[in-house]
């Protein structure tokens, strides 16, 4: 029966994995891990030879990564990465081959060893449930997903299945626990959010939402016709009366789906000189799109991501009916960087 992994990697190195149909690991300064012997022991001894700073408690559980990357991976296997760039659950099975990209050796911030993945399918974070969403929250890089293969796999073959099995790995140290309680906890919140939104607002109901949030950061606005809008959704301006430049034209999307270019064009062939576009999801942007942002000055992308992060700053100044829907609570987490 094959097993079913989970995997976090940085959004700088989780950017290529889709594109380059592989997973990536560091450890840089200890070059080629296959090479490595197949035995935990050495594998620690090789981490704090490389590593002398390590802290002794994070030791084993690095050295189960590695040894689990190397040695416990089968051609077959299916991977299960959370993309944090575009909150999206992508789902694929190891194809077997491991490849090491040679590279400075004091260069901590490269994932030299990779293995090769063919990627079959790409969801919304809100497509899981919460318990789902939380067991693939580990702390650490690889690890085995036991208690929602089932519904992982039902996403890509509803015949795949998987068997839970224990795994007897040295416990995390403190800071690896407060640290991932964090993550965690704000991953947590900004699914809450985008879940609330998507479910109790209605495309209409998402669009006078965004338009409450734009006059709390200070802007005049209106919503448009809810048809013959040509597009837009909301107009915005600094002005009382909205005769003065910029005018920035809304185009609200409630999906949880990635937008692609055509719908950003639609955008963008409605503005006129002194306007500019303003493009607002639930979900995330191709990456072409997000290209298009950078070349040029009159468009501005928000995505799900960004969008919860002006809620949260905004969220004292929303009305009563908003506080409700997005019922949050502020606290303290530990900040370990």
């Amino acid at each position: 029966m094959p097993n079913v992994w989970g995997l976090h990697m940085p959004i700088g190195i989780g950017l290529d994995a889709i594109d380059k149909r592989r997973v990536s690991i560091g450890w840089a300064k200890m070059g080629d891990l296959s090479k490595l012997p197949k035995d935990r022991e050495a594998i620690k001894t090789a981490i704090a030879t490389a590593y002398p700073e390590k802290k002794q408690g994070a030791i084993p559980v690095e050295a189960g990564v590695i040894y689990r990357f190397v040695h416990g991976i089968n051609a077959g296997d299916y991977i299960v990465y959370p993309s944090k760039h575009d909150r999206m659950v992508n789902i694929g099975k190891f194809t077997g081959e491991f490849i090491y990209e040679t590279g400075p050796a004091d260069d901590d911030d490269r994932y030299p060893n990779s293995r090769t993945v063919e990627w079959l399918g790409h969801f919304p974070r809100s497509e899981f449930n919460q318990s789902a969403l939380y067991e693939i929250g580990s702390f650490i890089t690889l690890f085995r997903i036991k208690n929602h293969t089932a519904e992982f796999l039902g996403k890509i073959d509803p015949s795949a299945s998987g068997e839970p099995e224990d795994d007897q790995d040295a416990l995390p140290d403190d800071d690896s626990v407060s640290s991932t309680v964090t993550r965690q906890a704000e991953e947590t919140t900004e699914d809450f959010v985008i879940k609330r939104i998507h479910e109790r607002l209605s495309g209409h109901e998402f669009e006078h939402f965004i338009a409450h949030l734009l006059e709390r950061m200070g802007y005049t606005v209106r919503v448009t016709q809810k048809s013959s809008d040509g597009g837009i959704d909301v107009i915005a301006h600094n002005d009382k009366l909205g005769f003065e430049p910029p005018i920035i034209k809304v185009q609200c999307k409630r999906t949880t789906s990635q937008i692609n270019e055509t719908q950003v064009r639609e955008l963008l062939g409605t503005l006129v000189e002194g306007e500019y576009g303003l493009f607002v999801t639930l979900g995330a942007f191709a990456p072409k799109v997000r290209q298009s942002e950078r070349n040029l000055s009159k468009l501005r992308l928000i995505d799900g991501e960004q969008l919860f992060d002006l809620i949260v700053k905004h969220y004292a100044e929303l009305s009563p009916r908003y506080r409700t829907l997005i019922p949050l609570r502020q606290i303290y987490v530990p900040d370990l960087g």
